[in-house]
């Protein structure tokens, strides 16, 4: 039978110590073909959007800060605040409704989210735009009694007027769904123990419910907000003299269509990104306390650790 000093030989040298052992990185020379590649192809886009003087760059720069067109900038960003403040607060009634224990007030809430999630918007826009054919007047006053006050549709009505009203009933029936699923994602067990501790229903709804819901709701309300500033250019078909359709009258004038429209296409991505940094410094403070531990880093924090590890691989090579 074989013993140990049999299988081992005796003169075997002694194993390296792990600690002393460098540690090397695997290398995966797949995964930086893929990254070359990935950039390559943003990088010739780029060169032939820059390089094509079919683009007429300069007239961009000519116009992109015309009175005319930041004019129509500013009432594109009114337009998209009016409606999100209205859309939500309207959103967040019918929320509540939707959750109530009357059925009755349950059923028309239903019936509201129902109705304008089902047509399309520019159809709805359209129907406002025109309700002065089937009320040319609208009264005040007491129901099956006398009227008070008569106004007439259309002069009560205009472009601007309609757009905010048909986007912003839009806008409130997606805003329920959005308030209603924060609600619903609360924990049951917090509620039965406020309840339980004689905690207030406006209590609980400001300490416990609005700070856990938020977390829900502002991601999915802050793609809202960016979808709804994107969706008032559909307001243009009014003749609403909003960002877009003010490109629109110049480039009917110039016929420089394409500069035209890519000053409106640029002005559209730098408000979304100054949006989408907002949204998202939003989300961080909402999450904290939550079970993840420690916040996410900011991106100049990663920027920040990104440039401290490449110093400090500089430094050990050196």
């Amino acid at each position: 039978m074989a013993t140990t000093h049999d299988v081992l030989p005796a003169s075997s040298p002694p194993l390296a110590k792990t600690a002393d052992a460098p540690i090397v990185s695997r290398r995966r020379p797949g995964r930086l073909l893929a990254s070359a590649a990935a950039l390559l192809l943003p990088a010739m886009v780029l060169n032939s959007v820059v390089r094509n003087r079919a683009f007429q760059w300069d007239v961009v720069g000519q116009y992109f800060t015309t009175t005319s067109i930041v004019n129509g900038l500013l009432l594109t960003l009114w337009l998209t605040t009016a409606v999100m403040v209205l859309g939500f607060a309207l959103g967040t009634l019918l929320a509540v409704l939707r959750l109530s224990d009357n059925p009755v007030l349950r059923t028309l809430s239903w019936g509201y989210v129902w109705i304008f999630r089902s047509t399309p918007i520019l159809v709805q826009l359209l129907f406002w735009f025109n309700i002065g054919a089937l009320y040319p007047t609208l009264s005040l006053g007491i129901p099956f009694g006398p009227e008070f006050l008569t106004v007439r549709t259309v002069n009560l009505l205009g472009p601007t007027l309609t757009a905010v009203i048909g986007l912003t009933l839009h806008e409130a029936a997606y805003a329920a769904e959005v308030v209603r699923g924060g609600i619903i994602s609360v924990d049951q067990g917090q509620l039965e123990a406020a309840q339980s501790l004689g905690l207030g229903r406006a209590r609980v709804l400001r300490r416990i419910v609005i700070p856990q819901a938020m977390r829900s709701i502002v991601p999915t309300a802050g793609n809202m907000l960016i979808g709804t500033l994107k969706g008032t250019s559909i307001v243009s078909v009014l003749a609403v003299q909003d960002l877009l359709y003010s490109a629109q009258v110049i480039y009917n004038q110039t016929y420089q269509v394409i500069p035209l429209l890519l000053v409106a296409t640029v002005w559209y991505i730098a408000v979304t990104s100054v949006l989408s940094v907002g949204q998202y410094y939003l989300e961080r403070h909402y999450a904290r306390g939550s079970t993840s531990g420690e916040l996410p880093p900011t991106p100049l924090q990663r920027a920040r650790a990104f440039f401290a590890a490449l110093d400090a691989k500089a430094g050990a090579r050196s």
